[in-house]
């Protein structure tokens, strides 16, 4: 299967929107959020649909009410999420898999998502905001990866230009920097796209064929 695993070092850095454009540029790409935590407000998923409209989504593999840790959003829903259900969608067309927050997320007590994205054995891109304490949270993420067997397929910035940042984490990591979307003021799916174009050359993405 080809497809890319979308991560972040935190939550609310603008992952989802990233993961939308991803999807949104990439023909026939398929998105795929496995775990959604918090259902009173418009999902990851909707949220996909909505900023990528030829995108396929498919349905999560778990869907819990509150918006918490995915391991404790199960709990109080009355349930342990399970691995096996975690199987990787099958169809035609690059998968874009977006985690929950940062890849140190647990969906249970004894499985993290990185965990996970070692099973699905397919490369990561770390979602980086550019502000201050970016350089720190975005090099525990990626050795935490490595530390797990995970490829990194690089490093994808969200915010405003911060060019040493932005530099010298993919020197450090050995990893190649992707691009930086900007914060996007409106939001929707036309001003994604253009941004998405503008701001990041698709062939970085598919080294040795991944896409």
């Amino acid at each position: 299967m080809k497809g890319l695993i979308i991560t972040g070092t935190d939550t609310g850095i603008g992952k989802t929107v990233f993961a939308a454009g991803l999807a949104g540029a990439l023909a026939g790409a398929r998105y795929w959020k496995p775990v959604q935590a918090g259902l009173a407000e418009e999902t990851d998923s909707e949220a996909v649909a909505r900023l990528a409209p030829g995108a396929l989504i498919h349905p999560e593999a778990y869907r819990l009410n509150t918006p918490a840790s995915p391991h404790l959003a199960a709990q109080i829903d009355g349930m342990t999420i399970n691995p096996d259900r975690l199987a990787l969608p099958q169809g035609t067309g690059p998968l874009v898999i977006e985690g929950a927050g940062g890849a140190l997320v647990p969906l249970s007590e004894t499985l993290l998502y990185a965990d996970m994205f070692a099973r699905w054995a397919l490369p990561v891109v770390v979602v980086a905001r550019t502000g201050l304490g970016t350089i720190n949270h975005s090099l525990l993420t990626i050795e935490a990866l490595r530390a797990r067997g995970c490829a990194i397929a690089g490093i994808a910035y969200v915010g405003d230009e911060n060019l040493e940042n932005e530099r010298v984490i993919p020197v450090i990591c050995g990893v190649p920097r992707l691009g930086r979307l900007p914060h996007l003021s409106p939001l929707n799916a036309a001003s994604l796209a253009a941004a998405m174009a503008a701001n990041f050359n698709l062939a970085l993405f598919n080294r040795g064929g991944l896409l």
